[in-house]
């Protein structure tokens, strides 16, 4: 009996590809800008532009901490003010 050995090569090969690739993307290194472009100006009131890494940092009020703490079992939920019913 002759086992087809040609699809079992063919995904060793595609999975090989599949880890190359991927092995590229955590790549990590200083941004800069792309040839012939510069970074942007800097703000109204301040001497000196910032860095690439330091534009790329959201500022605390684009992401806030969350403060509404998951429920983790079955509890009654406190009564809603804004749950109102449709209007007519």
């Amino acid at each position: 009996m002759i086992r087809p050995t040609a699809p079992k090569a063919a995904g060793i090969v595609l999975v090989g590809l599949a880890v190359l690739a991927l092995a590229g993307c955590g790549n990590k290194r200083e941004l800069k800008p792309a040839p012939g472009h510069g970074l942007p100006p800097a703000p109204y009131g301040r001497e000196q532009s910032r860095g690439a890494d330091a534009l790329l940092k959201a500022p605390i009020q684009a992401k806030p901490d969350r403060n509404v703490e998951l429920r983790s079992r079955s509890q009654e939920r406190e009564d809603d003010p804004f749950d109102l019913p449709p209007e007519e």
